[in-house]
């Protein structure tokens, strides 16, 4: 007896010493760093920025001592916030500057450089550098981890002394007052560290998940032509959207893998000083268990990777209809492809099914083997003939009870880390796919003399990497000086944009050697037109200059359109340009161009999509004017343009056949004789345009119009409506509403009423378990046989319903699934083309990727664990208040107290949900952008400050998930306290009423209860 209650209160004082040590040495180490913040990425993306109100905006974490930590308590002042207002994205602070993307970026650079430099000859492991990373808060994590499982496990060593107690057997005369207390202390102990653990865990995920969305982004912008053959936009984004985010949950679940391994073996010795040798039979069982799941893990892991396979075809095709919504509506090919999707999203479901059966399976095994532990443990002390008495008895229940919660996370553990190995092969395989080749910098900065010249001597390029027996372009020799104009002309199909590329450095040179000095624009001959106002388009990055900025208008012969527009240059532009004409996006895309006052200009046909007046306007005004001292590389069919050339390459079959002036090549090449002859008969009555070469040369003396360019204010934004709208946010308390829809799928209520009546069921056979136990443990007219019996006989009973609610758990997921997806694919399908206009693609594909991947995997699951865990908790408040009535009195008033600090958290958390389910959106947008526009960031060198857009987009969306899982853990740590008060209180009765009130097993089954809160 003296014995039992000392190792409790030794065991009691170890994690409480650690905890007080951790305190001192982390409130030291809070006053020294966390001081300075840097606020300068956090800058709005117009460039104008505020330095004094980033810092004031940074999350109160930063400077939160070591006492405020561990309590949340730094998150007051945005829960207060949200409970008297509606958040705003104004009122979520931002990270840390540690936490931000841009910081975990750099580091996991830094760090594989590290590895690079120790070992040059090997390829430095991405999951290591992850690892070495975030090692400190990995440790720190891990520790927080460790003192909740010692503290867990003080409980039945506790318990065990509080039975002796009950008993009479005192070890002093306030034995019993000390227990209940050191009862409450551990509890705390217990929740103060387990919170701990799971929120540093989470920041790490949220950090992983940040830099592995930062360097997915910054691959795209440099993958290979080949690269992009087996990755398309729509695998990327969900590399970013699904794979990215799965790798973010794993570190929440790293420290369950070894954590349940420790509490199981001192559990294993608790349960030993309880049973003795019948400890043996717990063992088995749990290694049983263990090996029953193997194969399952192996298939999980195989239906995972098909899952995600089939996930990456439906995301395709959907891209695919999306983008090209306009011309399935067109030609009413709405059916078609709505139907090509089904078929996809059937495959999918089909593998969907096979993995949540699986996880099912896994739910079912680990969550009744407790039951099962118990019944082949108390049958092993029956042939042992060990005796069973309530200290010993629930001494085991309580400590099975313990380790339950960890056994049954195993599936869970299971199935994330087969998710995370999966996505994390995707990611990987995608970062070392081949990249454009590192030589393609440019000689910007060489003598000045050459700036603007392109020099290529036996060249040969290829779009399949290195290939040089399928070269695309074969035997190139072309020498451009500086401000010479060079027309491409040839057939469709001859080389013209290809070689284009190759000068960009976009066709890998299998041969020879190219030399560009100066700096690009480049037009494409697909228009590329980013989601924004025009101006943003044609500014590009670059300082706004009024009288550049008008004379580009009017070079581009954008002027009489800016007019016509609603909101003159500031008008939203739909996605790629959804809302203007073909000519004006390509004007748009030339007026980009000119503003950067480049050094070469490669135009790639940019006259075919507007008609002749507009064209002969363009060339005169944008080639002649606009561009006299720039090197130009125009590809056309217009041949009325070519005698103003210096020179016209004509290409056939790869290969420049002839380069020469226009009038040689009339003269001496009959292949381009039939050319022009061509495009003469097709241009039919059209006129020719009179332009000479003497007249390019002599056009610089023209008159200029003049502009009179009034103030910046006439640049500001006029009022009114634009095209492109907010994304909608929910506002307020919208109920359980989002659920009964769920629920209202396909049977949805009646699976769900039913898997929860089931639950209740295999509760109830747990009460009624142990309360058979507690009733008739010490009962001599009930033999030790017939005990075990009827223990095993609820068991399984209880075992099977489990089953079942497990099975109409997946029935619920994959029918609710099917129907959500179908209602949300006939949206689509059926929206009017203005809403498609108005909304962004990232947007949309946010919804069919990471929002349905939730509702696919976690949804289903997480009804039904929110359903077990109430279940769970009334039932054991049911159970204490029939046993123990007083501590009704102090129940009720807490349950109130829990019920109205959840309508507290809820208030902020849901906005800050919201606003993460919106930001999260924005990613996705920009990915898909960058993803279509790739070449023309890089022609003109914009790959830094789009990635700097996408670290902005990330934090943006970090925010409110960062301030979300802080807010969960400030709940639950408050909740966890009224528990432990709950749990103090009904200890406190049973010691202050006389000796004799209740049985020894009353005792102990409704402390195993209390403690189960």
């Amino acid at each position: 007896m003296h014995l039992s209650f000392k190792v409790g209160v030794d065991v009691l004082s170890f994690p409480g010493a650690i905890l007080l040590l951790l305190c001192t040495y982390r409130e030291s180490k809070c006053s020294d760093t966390d001081r300075e913040i840097n606020g300068s990425l956090y800058a709005p993306l117009n460039g104008e920025s505020n330095k004094d109100d980033s810092v004031s905006r940074v999350t109160l974490f930063v400077k939160a001592g070591f006492f405020s930590r561990i309590s949340f308590w730094w998150l007051n002042s945005l829960m207060k916030s949200g409970k008297e207002k509606t958040l705003q994205d104004e009122d979520v602070p931002m990270l840390r500057e540690e936490d931000r993307a841009e910081s975990c970026y750099s580091m996991f650079l830094e760090q594989l450089n590290k590895q690079n430099q120790k070992d040059p000859s090997s390829q430095p492991s991405v999951l290591k550098t992850m690892v070495l990373c975030h090692s400190r808060e990995i440790l720190i994590s891990g520790f927080f981890a460790l003192l909740k499982v010692l503290a867990m496990s003080s409980g039945p060593m506790l318990l065990n002394s509080f039975i002796l107690v009950a008993e009479g057997y005192e070890s002093f005369k306030y034995e019993g007052f000390v227990l209940a207390i050191a009862l409450f202390v551990i509890k705390i102990i217990e929740s103060l560290s387990q919170r701990q653990w799971y929120f540093r865990s989470r920041l790490i995920g949220l950090k992983v998940r940040s830099l592995l969305t930062a360097a997915v982004y910054k691959k795209q912008l440099r993958l290979s032509n080949s690269a992009r053959l087996t990755h398309s936009s729509g695998e990327i984004m969900n590399y970013v959207t699904v794979d990215a985010y799965r790798i973010g949950e794993f570190p929440f679940w790293f420290h369950q893998t070894w954590t349940t391994s420790f509490q199981l073996c001192i559990s294993l010795v608790i349960l030993f000083r309880a049973v003795g040798l019948a400890t043996i039979a717990s063992l088995v069982v749990i290694v049983i268990t263990v090996l029953c799941n193997t194969p399952v893990a192996k298939l999980q892991h195989k239906f995972q990777s098909k899952l995600m396979v089939a996930q990456d075809a439906r995301l395709k095709a959907t891209s695919e209809a999306l983008v090209n919504m306009k011309v399935l509506k067109l030609y009413a090919w709405e059916t078609s492809f709505k139907n090509s999707i089904e078929g996809l999203r059937n495959e999918e479901l089909k593998w969907l099914s096979a993995v949540q059966l699986r996880k099912a399976y896994n739910a079912f095994l680990f969550w009744s083997s407790p039951v099962l532990v118990s019944a082949v443990t108390f049958g092993a002390c029956y042939f042992l003939n060990v005796p069973l008495h309530a200290n010993n008895v629930f001494t085991f229940v309580a400590t099975l009870r313990l380790v339950q919660e960890p056994i049954r996370s195993i599936p869970d553990v299971i199935g994330v880390v087969i998710q995370e190995k999966v996505a994390f092969t995707r990611i990987l395989k995608f970062l070392e796919a081949p990249e454009l080749q590192s030589e393609s910098v440019r000689n910007r900065y060489s003598d000045g003399n050459r700036r603007g010249s392109i020099s290529i001597k036996s060249a040969e390029f290829s779009w399949e990497d290195s290939n040089v027996s399928k070269s695309t372009l074969r035997n190139i020799n072309l020498e451009v000086s500086p401000g010479q104009k060079v027309a491409i002309c040839g057939e469709v199909g001859s080389g013209k944009s290809s070689l284009l590329a190759a000068i960009l450095r976009e066709v890998p040179n299998t041969h020879g050697k190219i030399d560009v000095y100066g700096k690009f624009a480049y037009v494409s001959q697909t228009t590329w037109i980013q989601t924004g106002s025009i101006r943003d388009n044609i500014l590009f990055g670059s300082p706004m200059d009024a009288q550049k900025y008008q004379k580009t208008l009017q070079r581009s012969s954008l002027e009489k359109d800016l007019e016509l527009l609603p909101h003159g240059d500031l008008t939203e532009i739909g996605e790629r340009g959804v809302n203007l004409s073909g000519g004006q996006k390509q004007r748009i895309q030339l007026a980009r161009a000119l503003y950067q006052d480049a050094d070469i200009y490669l135009l790639d046909d940019p006259f075919s999509v507007v008609d002749a007046h507009t064209a002969t306007n363009l060339f005169n005004e944008y080639i002649m004017e606009g561009l006299a001292e720039k090197t130009v590389l125009l590809v056309t069919h217009q041949v009325d343009f070519l005698p103003a050339f210096d020179f016209v390459l004509l290409m056939s079959d790869g290969e420049i056949l002839q380069a020469a002036t226009y009038h040689d090549l009339l003269t001496s090449c009959k292949d381009f004789q039939d050319l022009v002859n061509a495009h003469r008969e097709t241009a039919g009555s059209e006129g020719l345009m009179d332009v000479t070469s003497s007249e390019r040369h002599s056009s610089s003396a023209k008159e200029i119009r003049k502009i009179h360019v009034e103030k910046e204010k006439e640049f500001e934004a006029p009022k009114g409506d634009q095209l492109i709208k907010q994304e909608e946010r929910e506002i307020g308390d919208h109920g359980l509403k989002p659920y009964l829809q769920y629920l209202n799928q396909n049977k949805g209520y009646a699976y769900f009423l039913i898997a929860s009546l089931f639950h209740l069921i295999f509760v109830i056979g747990q009460i009624l378990q142990n309360s058979w136990m507690a009733a008739n443990v010490d009962n001599p007219k009930v033999s030790t046989l017939r005990l075990i019996l009827v223990y095993l006989l609820i068991g399984v009973t209880s075992a099977v319903f489990l089953f079942m609610r497990s099975l109409l758990t997946v029935a619920l997921g994959l029918q609710s699934s099917k129907s959500l997806f179908l209602q949300l694919l006939n949206s689509l399908f059926r929206a009017p083309m203005l809403f498609y206009d108005s909304t962004p693609l990232g947007r949309i594909l946010s919804r069919v990727s990471s929002d349905l991947s939730i509702v696919d995997l976690d949804v289903p699951f997480g009804l039904l664990f929110a359903v077990a865990a109430t279940t769970t908790c009334y039932a054991s408040l049911t159970v204490l208040a029939v046993v123990t009535w007083q501590v009704l009195f102090v129940s009720i008033p807490m349950i109130y107290f829990a019920l109205r600090l959840q309508r507290y958290y809820f208030a902020t958390a849901k906005e800050l949900m919201r606003m993460n389910g919106i930001t999260k959106s924005f990613i996705a947008n920009h990915l898909a952008e960058s993803v279509a526009g790739a070449v023309t960031i890089r022609a003109f060198e914009e790959e830094d400050r789009f990635f700097v857009k996408n670290l902005d987009l990330i934090d943006i969306n970090a925010a409110p998930f960062f301030h979300s899982f802080a807010a969960n853990e400030w709940l639950i740590q408050r909740l966890e306290t009224v528990s432990a008060v709950v749990l103090a209180s009904a200890a406190l009765c049973m010691v202050v009423l006389p000796t004799g009130t209740f049985s020894s097993g009353e005792i102990t089954s409704t402390t195993v209860f209390r403690m189960s809160l």
